[in-house]
């Protein structure tokens, strides 16, 4: 293989490597390539592989690949970014996108050089308010699909000993997400394919927020289409009013915005930053024997 041209990029601490087809045009990456290139100890690392490439009657194509080499369902901090690189790249007209990602088609704009909007379609399934068994206890949970399925907790709802009825969790910093949230991920309720799984509190009307992630196989600094989930639970729930802030784990802010009417959420909207960190080119011989 030929060298590959790339872009790094973070959406809120959501990092990806981004792969322009304009300049790679006989890019080819098996599942084990794109896990290799996002492995953070022998590879660039990032949270997932997004390729651009050009698409009629659209400003750009998304692919998203999750960090295990798998195909990725909606990334929303990886479709701001995408929108923000086409910026970058000329392919917008007047900051605003129309863009196709898994056969479905999205739009957002750039509000400035680091704010991106990214328009989310409805959710497609969405179940309040019903207990879900891990930890050796029975947790209440939210069930939201913004166009890929979380479970939303918010972590007052779990024990710290499940044998002592007054020792939930307060501090958000103290849930070990990564054992929770794998546990919760392979649930035989969300087999086949699993589910993210987010952890929320509220603090003076803002939401700070953990999410591990399926594909990444591991908590992230960000997740947007978790932090919709997120919103919209706290929403329904906390009767938390709009537009909703939501703290990553990282420390950058996401804004959730949507309407609802008739018991129907729509227009919903996820605003925050996106930048470049670095560009560089990969060699040929990283995929030495991976052909």
């Amino acid at each position: 293989m030929n060298e590959i041209y790339f872009y790094k990029l973070t959406g809120a601490g959501n990092d990806f490597v981004f792969i322009d087809k304009r300049q790679n045009p006989e890019l080819h990456l098996s599942p084990l390539q794109i896990k290799k290139i996002c492995d953070r100890r022998f590879g660039v690392g990032a949270d997932g592989v997004i390729i651009i490439q050009d698409r009629e009657n659209y400003n750009f194509e998304m692919l998203y690949f999750n960090a295990d080499g798998s195909t990725g369902s909606l990334c929303a901090n990886g479709a701001r970014c995408a929108i923000w690189f086409a910026e970058k790249t000329n392919r917008l007209n007047n900051r605003k996108a129309k863009f196709i990602s898994n056969s479905v088609e999205y739009s957002g704009e750039v509000i400035s050089d680091e704010l991106v909007r990214f328009n989310l379609n409805p959710p497609t399934k969405a179940k309040f308010n019903f207990r879900i068994k891990a930890a050796d206890q029975l947790i209440k949970a939210d069930f939201i699909d913004t166009g890929s399925p979380h479970i939303v907790i918010e972590i007052s709802e779990i024990l710290k000993d499940p044998k002592n009825p007054f020792s939930n969790y307060r501090e958000i910093s103290e849930l070990p997400v990564y054992q929770l949230g794998k546990e919760i991920r392979y649930h035989k309720d969300f087999a086949p394919n699993g589910t993210n799984v987010n952890f929320y509190t509220i603090e003076n009307d803002e939401i700070y927020i953990r999410t591990y992630e399926r594909g990444v196989e591991d908590e992230t600094l960000a997740c947007g289409t978790g932090s919709v989930a997120v919103a919209i639970s706290a929403f329904v729930n906390k009767k938390i009013s709009l537009p909703i802030s939501l703290i990553t784990w990282g420390g950058e802010t996401l804004i959730v915005n949507f309407e609802v009417e008739n018991q129907k959420v729509s227009n919903v909207t996820l605003t925050g930053p996106a930048k470049i960190i670095f560009e560089g080119k990969i060699s040929g011989n990283f995929f030495t024997n991976m052909e």
